[in-house]
């Protein structure tokens, strides 16, 4: 990396580092005031950020990327008035620091407790939806955390705007401008360096695709929350509605296909399948979706496409979808635990031990009963928004909000104690 990147970036990295031990002694009430002002900041900006994604999705769409990518990066009034409630959201959830979740005392009176502390500086990368610039940064707000973001090119300017928004919230609320920055460069040099900023950074996250997150969690020597890529699965069983198996799957894959939370694979007991896969194939088409099949479901459907066995370890991010003829639930649980991601899987039954038995062994940050995959997010969970889906099993595991993204420290209390 050349010197002057490196300069730059330290220089980035102690000015959030500074104004992170501000922020995180500052009052709730100013937190929440920042977020709420913020939030106003961006519907006040929703000609100027809608003429700033334009040029981003233009660009994007001459670039030739896909229409789940440009998807993923359009703005309209809805997602940005999405946006700006999700801020508010974050805003009405209770203080995550100084909440004591421990306390004991010991025989001789020497008291102790555990208490929520922020985690410091956190640093996301992104690549192509904007509102994560967002939501990352209403969340560091909210838990007393600074923020790095580096966000890719193709949402550049779209970013640029929401974060004017949340420095104007900070501002109003007399809370450090510098406790949330952008990467002030598209140098890909930059990434490379936020992965050894130790001395500033307490936690990198990476919001992308499979390389992405590979490459942070290869190279990084900051402690990384793993956001792996959804291979998500819907079993539809044998003891299904299977109109309403029809109606969650369709809305499980192709209400937005390019979201994490995606069904990838539909796995289909094989009892009900001659009486569920002509009802689901033909909604599906209808949808816009194209299907790639085993060849237990073609001899149902002859016309479907066959998968291949890449398919079954694919993330579409697309209107596509594998079906696959599974034997009960044994041969779920195994397609499952061979092809997923641990992100997100469902069951679609009317058997209660089915349900409870699949609720149960699956290893997955979210299994849902009977419920499409695209709860997948922390909005729906009632956290306001989230910073990621986290797919591993240390500090977090699923959608992290602002309680989880903060640390404890122990207080303890004595009068003169003194140790033998």
């Amino acid at each position: 990396m050349n010197d002057e990147l490196k300069n730059q970036m330290t220089r980035l990295g102690r000015a959030v580092r500074d104004a992170q031990r501000t922020l995180g002694s500052s009052s709730h009430e100013s937190r929440q005031s920042a977020l709420r002002a913020a939030a106003e900041a961006i519907r006040a900006r929703r000609s100027e950020l809608l003429e700033a994604n334009d040029l981003d999705v233009d660009a994007a769409r001459a670039r030739g990327r896909s229409d789940a990518f440009l998807d993923r990066l359009r703005l309209d009034e809805d997602r940005i008035e999405a946006m700006s409630a999700g801020l508010e959201a974050i805003a009405d959830r209770p203080d995550p620091l100084g909440v004591v979740d421990q306390s004991w005392a010991r025989n001789d009176g020497l008291a102790f407790e555990r208490v929520r502390v922020p985690l410091g500086v956190i640093a996301v990368i992104f690549e192509s939806r904007p509102n994560v610039a967002a939501d990352a940064a209403g969340l560091a707000v909210k838990s007393g955390n600074g923020a790095i973001l580096r966000g890719g090119s193709e949402s550049a300017k779209s970013v640029e705007v929401i974060l004017d928004a949340v420095t104007e919230g900070l501002r109003s609320a007399g809370l450090p401008l510098a406790a949330v920055e952008a990467v002030p460069t598209q140098d890909r040099e930059a990434v490379g360096h936020l992965l050894e900023m130790t001395e500033f950074i307490d936690l990198l996250i990476p919001r992308g695709g499979r390389s992405l997150v590979e490459r942070v969690q290869g190279e990084s020597r900051v402690p990384v929350l793993g956001h792996l890529m959804g291979i998500n699965h819907t079993f539809v069983h044998a003891e299904a509605d299977l109109d309403m198996g029809v109606r969650v799957v369709v809305n499980a894959k192709m209400r937005r296909p390019g979201i994490c939370g995606a069904t990838e694979t539909v796995l289909v007991d094989r009892p009900v399948a001659p009486e569920y896969l002509p009802g689901l194939v033909a909604a599906l088409r209808e949808a816009g979706c194209r299907i790639r099949a085993d060849e237990a479901a073609r001899a149902i459907v002859p016309d479907l496409e066959r998968a291949t066995a890449a398919d079954w370890d694919t993330e579409w991010l697309d209107a596509v979808i594998g079906v696959r003829v599974v034997d009960g639930i044994d041969g779920a649980l195994r397609h499952i635990a061979s092809h997923g991601t641990g992100h997100t899987e469902a069951i679609i039954t009317e058997g209660a031990e089915a349900a409870e038995r699949f609720l149960s062994e699956v290893d997955a940050a979210i299994v849902l009963h009977n419920a499409s995959t695209q709860f997948a997010d922390g909005g729906e969970f009632g956290f306001g928004a989230e910073i990621g889906i986290a797919t591993g099993r240390i500090h977090a595991r699923g959608p992290v909000g602002a309680e989880h993204l903060t640390s404890y420290k122990y207080r303890v209390r004595g009068t003169g104690h003194t140790r033998p």
